[in-house]
């Protein structure tokens, strides 16, 4: 399973952004997907994921209400949508696939499920 993170940039502060998630190399059915953060000098932090089916889904509390992970299971995306960017949002941002066996109904924040791992996407939050 590949996983290729897209999407990041320099937005200014209250800007909206959205950061995709291609999966490939799939063989079986889709996995739930995390998306991560991690900011120069911290331990990286789990955002947001989503369970195979696109529901449920979960959020740090930091972001909830924030930001908004769907799913296209025919397009083998995940996007994270942003509203609202503070600067605590700049960081390197990851997504990563849970592939254990019956992981499928679930998803969770802590990346000790996942196990594989994309390259992360830069976001700059910034006026």
């Amino acid at each position: 399973v590949q996983l290729q993170a897209s999407g990041g940039g320099l937005v200014q502060p209250g800007g909206s952004l959205t950061l995709s998630c291609a999966v490939s190399g799939l063989t079986l059915n889709p996995p739930p997907i995390g998306w991560f953060r991690q900011a120069p000098g911290m331990q990286r932090e789990g955002v947001a994921c989503i369970s195979a089916t696109g529901d449920p889904t979960d959020y740090a509390r930091s972001v909830r209400g924030r930001f908004t992970i769907t799913r296209d299971n025919d397009k083998n995306t995940v996007n994270l949508h942003i509203d609202g960017v503070k600067s605590e949002d700049t960081s390197v941002y990851f997504c990563a696939a849970d592939t254990s066996a019956g992981s499928e109904k679930l998803c969770f924040l802590h990346d000790i499920f996942y196990d594989h791992w994309g390259q992360g996407t830069l976001v700059t939050v910034s006026s």
